[in-house]
């Protein structure tokens, strides 16, 4: 099966034999008959195709009953379907017009997600408050965010604007706009005030907090939680506080790469969050942002047991690197159809 020319000859084959080879009928999980078809219409990054229409995964759609098709972007999206599902990771205000009338023109249609919830996650400012203003001291652990400060005008104001808020080093500085682009994901660690100036707005500085070098990708798809561990940056203690200086920078810390699920680690440092507290605060994110594919960055502090910090939130993250993703999203896509057709009136 051939997506406009996304997936190569090989990757081809491997799906053609998947077909061949296994049955409609899928045990475990939702299954579609097979005269029952759902289409998904996707508008991807050419990055997020090759990432996420793996084989594999439309192997498994195909005997579901999913079956994946491009949205021609020159041509008007309500002469294209009909659409059970629209997916989409694209940018760009005229976009976020076109789906968003969409949405309007097509309420039978699962569109996700809603453009202004994945605006929100665009912003570094935006994108933690909500968090911030939640109260999950009740769920077998406490969740916040860094204090932080939004930095817009000329570096040579940043030691300044530091001291005023009264952020203590050492201080992670990442963009502030977040647009899928590699740089957007570079971070920057400033050990004194002096190299702050080193640093380009606009920008987000959080305080820096210690987290025995482990961060928890915790991926969301729909009601479905996934959690993996990261390595990450490792403490910085007082003595090293003391003695080091300047801007060390890291382009993107947390990647697939990174992976710390084999690690051998402390107890204390590998155990996941408590899952009543992951449950709350993804039920909550869902709510507040309107979002149903996200994943969230968390970090323990370190010494701690039940402190956790979110330090961002990413929408329709790599899927592709989470264990057992083709089920997970494939059963996730039939439930969300299943949904729309209960609430449909009768007629």
């Amino acid at each position: 099966m051939r997506l406009n020319g996304e997936i190569g000859e090989e990757e081809e084959k491997k799906v053609a034999e998947c077909l061949n080879t296994q049955a409609y009928s899928i045990s475990g999980g939702f299954s579609q008959p097979q005269s029952q078809k759902l289409v998904v219409g996707y508008a991807l990054t050419s990055k997020k195709k090759k990432s996420f229409l793996q084989p594999k995964l439309l192997c498994l759609a195909r005997n579901k009953g999913i079956f994946f098709v491009p949205i021609d972007l020159k041509r008007p999206l309500s002469d294209q379907g009909p659409f059970d599902v629209v997916l989409h990771k694209l940018s760009g205000k005229d976009w976020c017009e076109v789906i968003e009338e969409y949405r309007q023109k097509h309420p039978e249609v699962a569109v996700l997600d809603p453009p202004d919830g994945i605006q929100h996650l665009h912003n570094r400012q935006s994108m933690l408050q909500d968090v911030a203003d939640l109260n999950l001291s009740d769920c077998h652990g406490k969740v916040g965010v860094p204090r932080q400060l939004v930095i817009t005008k000329d570096p040579s104001s940043i030691p300044y604007e530091v001291a005023k808020s009264g952020l203590k080093l050492p201080l992670v500085a990442k963009p502030l706009v977040v647009d899928g682009s590699a740089k957007s994901h570079e971070l920057s660690l400033a050990y004194d005030q002096f190299s702050l100036t080193e640093l380009e707005p606009p920008l987000v500085l959080q305080e820096f907090v210690n987290h025995g070098a482990i961060l928890f990708k915790v991926y969301i798809v729909g009601e479905t939680i996934k959690v993996v561990r990261r390595f990450s940056l490792p403490n910085v203690s007082k003595c090293e506080l003391a003695k080091v200086s300047g801007v060390y920078r890291f382009p993107r810390v947390s990647s697939a790469s990174a992976s710390a699920d084999d690690a051998d680690l402390e107890p204390g440092v590998a155990e996941h969050p408590p899952r009543p507290l992951l449950e709350k605060l993804a039920r909550e994110l869902r709510r507040r942002l309107g979002l149903r594919l996200f994943n969230i960055d968390m970090i323990r502090e370190h010494g701690t047991r039940d402190v956790f910090y979110v330090i961002d939130i990413n929408y329709f993250p790599g899927y592709g690197k989470m264990p057992d993703y083709e089920h997970i999203f494939t059963d996730f896509l039939l439930s969300l159809v299943q949904s729309k057709y209960k609430k449909r009136p009768a007629t």
